[in-house]
């Protein structure tokens, strides 16, 4: 029996969003720590910088979009 057995087959899709989010955010954050580790090793890479960051920019954009979809709108 695996633990999806366990849940209600309504909430099995928001594990898996939730379990996808949780691994951008690591990514998101490692990503983070290896642009302050190139900064701090005062070897200037801009063309590593930019790749990092561009990277870590389209994380923020897929856990803005995995957010939005476990987040229903509130129309008030």
């Amino acid at each position: 029996m695996s633990s999806e057995d366990n849940h209600d087959p309504e909430e099995i899709p928001q594990l898996k969003l939730r379990s996808q989010l949780a691994l951008l955010r690591q990514e998101h954050r490692d990503l983070d720590a290896a642009i302050e580790a190139l900064l701090q090793s005062g070897r200037r890479d801009p063309l590593q910088l930019q790749r990092f960051k561009k990277k870590k920019l389209a994380l923020k954009d897929k856990i803005a979009k995995l957010e939005g979809r476990l987040l229903p709108d509130i129309i008030a």
